[in-house]
C-alpha cells in the first residue's frame, strides 16, 4: 500500500496532475487527493487549477463537469463505469422533450446530470447552493427543476415555490430507512440526525439539520460535542471522524437489513490501484462533444458566478 501511494505521488508530480476526490470516496482515496470536497467545491477547483491533468475521483458526471470547464486539460477518471443513478434517471433526450413541452420555464438542473442535460439548462445547482440560486429568481418565476424530486420538493418547501419537478432520484438517498433511524434515535436519544436533501421527505422530517455534504460536515465540526446519526453516503464519515476524532458518528442504515450503512456502489468502484493505472496510462479519459460542451459550460459558469456573488 505504501509503495502504491508513493508511486501515485511520483506520477502526479511527474505529469503535473491534480487529484480531486469527492467526500463519498473510500478513505484511502480521500487521503491521497490534493483536494476533497462536494460537487460545488470540486467544480470550483477544476475551474481554476493550473495542472495539466485533472484526475477526478468521483463519478462520471463530475469528470464531465471538469472537462466542460477545462476543455484544454486532460481529465481522467479511475473507472469509466463509475456512473450515477440520479444522472441515469434523467436521459437527455427525454429531459429536452420535457423542457420543450413546458415553454416559458427557467430550467434549473442539479449538477448530478450529464453534460447533455446541462446543455438544455439555464443554470446548474448543487445541494450547497440550490436554495440560494432558486431564491435569486423572482417569486413568480416559472421553473423546471431536475432531476432529483426529493431535493426539488425540499427546495419548494423551504422557498414556498412551486417548481415543476423531474421525477428522478439517487438510489443511495432513496434507500434510507425511516424505521431504522427511529430505532437508532431510541437507542441514542441524545443524537442529532444530519440528513442530505436528496433523502425522502419522511427522512428529512426526522432530521435536526438538513444540508449538503459540506454543510453537514461544517455543522459537525462546529458542534463536536454532539453525537450524530448521518443520513447521507457513508464516505463522508471518514472526513467527519478526521475533523472530529472525539465525536460519535453513526451511519443511518438503508432498508436492506444486511447493511449497516449506505454506500454508493458507483463511487466505490474507484480504488488506489485504478488511480495508479489511470495516472500511468493517462486513461480512461473523459471526452465531451464540443457542441454539447459549448452549451453546457454556460449554466455551470452561471452557477459559479452566482455562488461567488453569494459567498458560497
Amino acid at each position: 500500500m505504501n509503495d502504491l501511494i508513493k508511486a501515485i505521488k511520483e506520477l502526479k508530480k511527474e505529469k503535473n496532475a491534480i487529484i480531486l476526490g469527492h467526500y463519498y470516496q473510500k478513505g484511502e482515496i480521500q487521503d491521497i487527493a490534493d483536494y476533497v470536497g462536494d460537487s460545488l467545491a470540486l467544480a470550483q477547483l477544476a475551474a481554476k487549477t493550473e495542472a495539466d491533468i485533472i484526475v477526478m475521483c468521483g463519478v462520471h458526471f463530475m469528470g464531465e463537469t471538469a472537462k466542460v470547464l477545462c476543455p484544454d486539460k486532460k481529465v481522467l477518471v479511475p473507472d469509466m463505469e463509475a456512473g450515477c443513478s440520479l444522472a441515469d434517471s434523467c436521459p437527455a433526450d427525454q429531459f429536452a422533450q420535457f423542457v420543450k413541452e413546458h415553454p416559458g420555464h427557467t430550467v434549473i438542473s442539479y449538477v448530478n446530470t450529464t453534460a447533455a442535460v446541462k446543455a438544455v439548462t439555464d443554470v446548474v445547482v448543487t445541494s450547497t447552493n440550490a436554495r440560494q440560486i432558486v431564491e435569486s429568481f423572482p417569486e413568480d418565476e416559472k421553473i423546471i427543476f431536475g432531476p432529483d424530486r426529493n431535493l426539488g420538493n425540499y427546495i419548494n418547501s423551504v422557498t414556498n415555490r412551486n417548481m415543476l419537478l423531474w421525477d428522478g432520484a439517487c438510489h443511495v438517498h432513496e434507500q434510507f430507512s425511516v424505521e431504522k433511524i427511529v430505532e437508532l434515535k431510541a437507542q441514542h436519544p441524545e443524537a442529532l440526525v444530519l440528513a442530505h436533501p436528496e433523502c425522502k421527505s419522511t427522512v428529512l422530517k426526522l432530521a435536526d439539520v438538513v444540508g449538503s455534504t459540506a454543510a453537514l460536515l461544517k455543522y459537525a465540526v462546529n458542534h463536536p460535542e454532539n453525537t450524530y446519526i448521518v443520513a447521507t453516503e457513508s464516505g463522508i464519515l471518514h472526513e467527519m471522524q478526521k475533523k472530529c476524532p472525539q465525536t460519535t458518528f453513526i451511519p443511518a442504515p438503508p432498508n436492506d437489513s444486511t447493511c449497516g450503512c449506505n454506500e454508493c456502489s458507483f463511487m466505490r468502484l474507484n480504488t488506489l490501484e485504478k488511480l495508479y493505472e489511470c495516472l500511468k496510462n493517462e486513461s480512461p479519459e473523459i471526452t465531451v462533444d464540443p457542441e454539447i460542451a459549448e452549451k453546457a459550460v454556460k449554466p455551470i459558469q452561471r452557477m459559479l458566478e452566482i455562488s461567488a456573488k453569494l459567498g458560497l
